[in-house]
């Protein structure tokens, strides 16, 4: 979380989201196999069927959303697989990241809410019992990255998954230098690499 102390800086950093320069880097273990990497693209509202819910709305009332991923890792687990990625928001909407996921087939571990195959003909993720308990969506805020307002220059930070967190990725016998490794090129590789997009929540892969 970063807190603007002068109206100055609060312009600023106003301008970056506005702009989408601002850098918000998560950690999330997702249920299946995932792709390398790629963009999942589209819009998201509020669930016109269950209202305290978001989902993929293709009316005006849907927002462009995109989330840029990298898989780090699949372990197997049971009947299923579990992959930790890394997500970047290109955009920041309500709960983007889970919804997204969901939409293509590969829900979060632990979310009580967004678990569902949501596109025609798509099989649920497999969800077997976890290693060890954990009681919430397993989604975690890693990195964060934007200009400082006064020196112009590019400033990060980064957080430690928490212990639940962290106990889950050891059970699951993920290696710890994988999730906490820098990428610092990733930032932009999105932006001109390969990339396998799910257009509208439409899969589609483009290699």
């Amino acid at each position: 979380m970063v807190v603007a102390r002068t109206l100055t800086a609060q312009t600023d950093l106003v301008r970056q989201l506005q702009a989408r320069t601002v850098k918000r880097t998560y950690l999330a273990l997702v249920w299946g196999r995932t792709y390398d990497e790629g963009t999942i693209d589209a819009p998201i509202g509020r669930d016109p069927r269950e209202r305290t819910r978001m989902a993929i709305v293709h009316t005006n009332s849907g927002k462009p959303s995109r989330t840029h991923f990298r898989t780090l890792a699949t372990v197997p687990l049971g009947r299923s697989f579990v992959s930790m990625v890394r997500c970047q928001l290109e955009t920041g909407r309500t709960h983007q990241i889970r919804v997204h996921f969901e939409s293509i087939g590969h829900p979060l571990v632990g979310d009580p809410v967004y678990f569902r195959a949501t596109q025609r003909g798509q099989r649920p993720a497999v969800r077997v019992t976890l290693p060890v308990p954990f009681e919430r969506q397993a989604l975690h805020a890693y990195k964060l990255g934007l200009v400082h307002p006064v020196t112009g220059k590019s400033v990060s930070w980064t957080a430690p998954p928490p212990e639940d967190f962290q106990a889950l990725i050891d059970a699951l016998d993920f290696s710890a230098g994988e999730a906490e490794a820098e990428d610092d090129d990733w930032d932009e590789d999105w932006e001109d690499g390969p990339e396998i997009i799910w257009a509208d929540g439409e899969g589609d892969d483009d290699d």
